[in-house]
């Protein structure tokens, strides 16, 4: 079975245990995506099943190009193409589908997306500067302060937290928990916030790195 797939991410609520207690969940919206292409240790080098996600609309058809078209053959194309690893590759035909049942509640999942852009932003809200006296008098207040050195070896280094643009990079957080299938509506309820925007894509794949707790 493939072990991941492209979402959207829908926004933020909340949800209650039998319990009582309130859990924050990210909705991410999974649409069922169609098998494309399998690679190979033979051809590729490696193995993995390229997955489409989203059709293209009629309108947008014409602009894409003909290799782009051709490389689904008979399948209707899609807007997006990613690749996942998966089990027994060699027992999936080219044209399957998969949908949101891949995973399931309490599932351990790795959430990628392209982090909100913040613009051209100062040190101290990109990198949590406490400043400086706010006080009357005082000209070094949100200001980065010194950045060089004296004699030796006189030059800025590499890599010096400095103003800049901030945010729109490629982030991700692992292990996180998902809450709650929604197999009429392909939902997943992820328990936690996911990097980017309302309306973004994200990259939802099995996690590679779960953590297992000690039992008391």
């Amino acid at each position: 079975m493939i072990k991941g797939l492209l979402g959207k991410k829908v926004g933020m609520t909340r949800i209650f245990t039998n319990e009582g207690e309130s859990i924050p969940v990210t909705l991410v919206e999974v649409p069922p995506a169609v098998l494309v292409q399998k690679k190979n240790l033979d051809k590729d080098g490696y193995e993995a099943l390229q997955v489409g996600s989203v059709a293209i609309e009629k309108k947008k058809l014409a602009k894409s190009t003909k290799p782009y078209l051709g490389h689904f053959k008979d399948q209707p194309p899609t807007k997006y193409l990613k690749e996942f690893p998966a089990d027994d590759i060699d027992a999936l035909e080219v044209g399957k589908i998969f949908d949101v049942s891949i995973f399931k509640s309490g599932d351990l999942v790795d959430v990628s997306g392209i982090s909100k852009g913040r613009g051209f932003a100062g040190v101290v809200k990109r990198y949590k500067f406490a400043g400086g006296p706010a006080s009357h008098g005082h000209r070094f207040h949100r200001t980065t302060g010194s950045i060089g050195q004296r004699k030796f070896p006189g030059r800025v280094f590499k890599n010096k937290r400095m103003p800049g643009h901030m945010g729109a990079v490629k982030v991700t957080l692992q292990n996180l928990k998902i809450a709650e299938v929604d197999l009429e509506k392909n939902l997943i309820l992820i328990h936690g916030a996911v990097p980017g925007a309302n309306g973004k894509l994200l990259t939802i794949s099995k996690a590679i790195k779960v953590k297992i707790k000690a039992k008391n």
